[in-house]
C-alpha cells in the first residue's frame, strides 16, 4: 500500500498519509509527491481549493524519517539529509504561500515534519485529541521546518519556552501559540470533509467550528515570561532554579533532557528572526544553517541514538546547559555562503527589460542567487551574470517571469505590447516600475486576454535598496502571480505587501510618496525656520526624532547634513531619490486624485514646490531632500 494517497475530487485537490501504522511519519517521496501534487494543482482551475489530511486516530504526522537519517549519516553520508531538508523546506514554504486555500485536519500527534504539513496553511483545524510539539532540541536539533517562523510570533515569550522545552499543545494552547486556527469535534469531521469535495466551499470549516477546550498555556504565560526572557540558557535555567514553584520545576527537568546546543541555538534562531522581516523562506534559511551541519557538529545522531536507535534515554551531549560557549552557537547559525538554503526553482527562466539604476541592480541580485537571467535595455547596459538580448520580445521568449523597469505608463504599455506576444502562457509579467494607475490595469487586462499572470509591482527603497536587496514592493494582482513571485521579491527586497488586484500596488506606492513628498518638505521648512530663530540641527533633530514630529523624513533621511544618520545631505544631496522623480510621484498621485475626485490639497502644495524647484530653479539632478537648502536662502515673500 502507498504511503501517500494524491487525488482530485469534485473541485478540491485531496491529499492524505497512509501510513498510519508509522504514525504517518514523513518520508523523502511523500514530500517529493506532495510537492509535485501542488505544482500541478497551482495553474489548475478544477481545483479550488486542497485539503491535507491523515489516516488513523493516533496521528496525524509525528514527524520526519529521522531515523533514515541517522542510518546514512552514521554511514558517513551527510548528502542526504542535507538534500532532504532543502527539498522538505522548500515544500514547508509552498504550503504556506499556497494562494488557494489550504485546509489541513491534524488529529493526533502532529510534530516535526508534521507540523511543516500541517500548521503554514491557511486554515488549520484541530480537534478534542490533537497534540501539537517540536520536540526537536530532545534529538539534538532545532525547531525546523518552519517552525522557528511559528515561534517567533508567539505571545510574549512563549517561542523560547515551546521550542526549548517541546512542551505538548492540547488543540486551545495551540490556537494560543499560532500553531492552528479553528478547532472542529473529529466526529464531524466526515460529514465536514463530504460537503468541501461537494460544494468546493472551505467557508464550511469556519461555519462549523466550535469553542475549542481551555488554553492550558494561558495559566502559566507569566512564568513563562519571567524566566523565558533572560538573555541566555544558563540564564534562563538559573532563573528557573532559584523559582520553588511547580512550573519551574517542571520545565527545569524537561530542559535537562535537552541538548544544551540545541537549545542554546533555538533560543539565538528565534531571537534573530522575531521583528517585521520575518518571513518564512527567512525562518527556514535560518533553520538550514543548522540543521545543514547537524551531523558533523551537533548532537542529532547521539540524540537519535538515544531516542529513537538504542532507547536508553541516556544521551551524552557536547555541552553542559549552563556552558555553551557563544562561538559554538555562532558556529552553528553562520550563514553557508554558497550552500544557503535557496528556494530557487530550477529551470525558472527570468527576463529582465530596463538596467537601469534601479532595474540594474534588481537583476543583479537574482543573477546571483542563481536564476538564469536574460536582460535588455536601450542603452545596451551590461551587468554582470545578465545575458543581454538583442530587443525586449526577445528577452521574454521562453521566459517564466518577465520583470520590468520602466520611467513612465506609456513606455510601460510599448514594452508590454511588445512582450505579452512572446511569453508563454501560465508565465508572470511583474512590472516594478512607477506608473500610473490606469497604464497598470490596462497592462493587466492585456495580460489576461493573453492568458498570462501579471503583477504591478513598484518599489521603494532607492538606488541602495535596489543594491542591496532591501527594497519594498507594493503588489497588485492575483494571489497565484504573487505566490510565484514571493521568491523573487525576498531576494530582490525586504518585504512585499500584497495590496490587492491590479493597479493596487501602484495606487499604494503614490499614496506612500505622497505622503513622503509631503513630510520631506515640512521637515524642510521646519530646519530652516529653527535655523532663523537660532535653534541648533542638532538640537531640533533631537527633540523632532523623539516626539510628536518623528516620520521617516526625519529619522531615517535627515535632510539637514551631519545630523542623524548618513543621507544624501551628507553626500552634497547626491540623490538616492532625485528631485525629479518625487514629482514624478507626486504628478501622478494629483493625477489619481483628479481621476476619483479626492480633495488632495497637500499633495496638490507639494506638486507645485517639487515642479518649481524641478523645473525654475536648481533641483534637478539632486535628492528630493535639497529642499532644505532652497528654503535656507528664502524669505517669506
Amino acid at each position: 500500500m502507498s504511503d501517500i494517497s494524491i487525488r482530485k475530487v469534485g473541485r478540491i485537490g485531496r491529499i492524505t498519509l497512509t501510513r498510519p501504522q508509522a504514525l504517518n511519519a514523513l518520508s523523502y517521496d511523500m514530500c517529493l509527491q506532495i510537492e509535485q501534487a501542488l505544482d500541478g494543482w497551482l495553474h489548475d482551475d478544477g481545483v479550488e481549493t486542497v485539503l491535507l489530511d491523515a489516516e488513523g486516530d493516533r496521528a496525524f504526522c509525528s514527524g520526519g524519517d529521522v531515523a533514515k537519517l541517522f542510518h546514512t549519516g552514521r554511514a558517513g553520508d551527510t548528502g542526504y539529509a542535507e538534500q532532504f531538508w532543502r527539498d522538505e523546506y522548500r515544500l514547508n514554504a509552498k504550503i504556506a504561500d499556497y494562494p488557494k486555500p489550504f485546509l489541513s485536519f491534524i488529529q493526533g500527534f502532529c510534530m516535526g515534519g508534521g507540523v511543516g504539513l500541517g500548521c503554514h496553511s491557511s486554515h488549520r483545524i484541530v480537534c478534542e485529541s490533537t497534540q501539537i510539539a517540536m520536540p526537536e532540541c530532545g534529538i539534538g536539533l532545532i525547531p525546523d521546518v518552519g517552525g522557528t517562523h511559528v515561534l517567533a510570533q508567539a505571545p510574549g515569550h512563549l517561542g523560547e519556552y515551546l521550542g526549548l522545552t517541546g512542551k505538548r499543545m492540547g488543540p486551545g494552547a495551540a490556537m494560543f501559540a499560532g500553531f492552528a486556527d479553528l478547532f472542529v469535534p473529529h466526529a464531524l469531521w466526515p460529514k465536514l470533509i463530504e460537503a468541501i469535495e461537494k460544494t468546493g466551499d472551505f467557508s464550511l470549516v469556519v461555519r462549523n467550528a466550535k469553542t475549542p477546550p481551555a488554553n492550558s498555556l494561558g495559566a502559566v504565560m507569566d512564568e513563562v515570561n519571567q524566566h523565558f526572557s533572560k538573555g541566555s540558557l544558563a540564564e534562563i535555567f538559573a532563573s528557573l532554579a532559584a523559582s520553588d514553584t511547580h512550573f519551574a520545576d517542571e520545565t527545569t527537568k524537561a530542559l535537562t533532557r535537552n541538548s544544551p546546543l540545541s537549545m542554546a541555538c533555538t533560543l539565538e534562531a528565534i531571537r534573530r528572526l522575531r521583528g517585521p522581516d520575518l518571513t518564512i523562506r527567512r525562518a527556514l534559511e535560518m533553520e538550514f544553517r543548522f540543521t545543514s551541519r547537524a551531523m558533523a557538529h551537533s548532537d542529532f545522531l547521539e540524540g537519535v541514538r538515544a531516542t529513537l536507535i538504542d532507547k536508553d534515554r541516556n544521551p551524552t551531549w557536547m555541552h553542559r546547559i549552563n556552558n555553551v560557549p557563544a562561538e559554538d552557537v555562532e558556529k552553528m547559525l553562520a550563514p553557508l555562503g554558497e550552500r544557503k538554503l535557496s528556494f530557487v526553482e530550477d529551470g525558472l527562466k527570468i527576463a529582465f527589460i530596463g538596467l537601469g539604476n534601479m532595474g540594474g541592480p534588481m537583476a543583479a541580485n537574482l543573477a546571483n542567487a542563481g536564476y538564469a537571467v536574460t536582460g535588455f535595455d536601450t542603452q545596451n547596459v551590461s551587468i554582470d551574470g545578465v545575458t543581454p538580448a538583442a530587443s525586449a520580445a526577445e528577452a521574454a521568449k521562453g521566459a517564466d517571469v518577465v520583470i520590468t523597469m520602466l520611467p513612465n505608463g506609456q513606455i510601460l504599455r510599448a514594452v508590454a505590447g511588445e512582450v505579452i506576444p512572446a511569453m508563454q502562457k501560465g508565465a508572470v509579467l511583474l512590472d516594478c516600475s512607477t506608473v500610473d494607475v490606469d497604464s497598470a490595469r490596462a497592462v493587466a487586462d492585456q495580460a489576461k486576454a493573453a492568458g498570462l499572470l501579471s503583477l504591478d509591482a513598484p518599489v521603494s527603497g532607492g538606488v541602495g535598496g535596489a543594491t542591496g536587496g532591501t527594497l519594498t514592493f507594493m503588489v497588485g494582482g492575483s494571489k497565484p502571480a504573487f505566490a510565484k513571485a514571493r521568491p523573487l521579491f525576498e531576494i530582490m527586497g525586504q518585504k512585499a505587501v500584497h495590496c490587492g488586484e491590479a493597479g493596487a500596488g501602484q495606487s499604494a506606492k503614490i499614496c506612500n510618496n505622497m505622503i513622503l513628498g509631503v513630510t520631506m518638505i515640512a521637515t524642510c521648512e521646519a530646519f530652516a525656520l529653527a535655523d532663523k530663530l537660532g535653534l541648533s540641527r542638532e538640537a531640533m533633530f533631537d527633540v523632532v526624532s523623539t516626539s510628536s514630529g518623528y516620520s521617516w523624513s526625519m529619522n531615517a533621511y535627515c535632510p539637514a547634513p551631519g545630523v542623524g544618520p548618513e543621507s544624501p545631505a551628507d553626500r552634497d544631496y547626491k540623490p538616492g531619490f532625485a528631485s525629479e522623480l518625487m514629482l514624478k510621484d507626486l504628478g501622478l498621485s494629483q493625477m489619481a486624485a483628479e481621476a476619483v475626485d479626492a480633495d488632495t490639497p497637500m499633495g496638490q502644495a507639494a506638486l507645485d514646490l517639487y515642479r518649481r524647484f524641478v523645473e525654475d530653479e536648481d533641483g534637478k539632478g539632486k535628492d528630493f531632500s535639497a529642499m532644505l537648502p532652497r528654503f535656507e536662502k528664502r524669505g517669506r515673500g
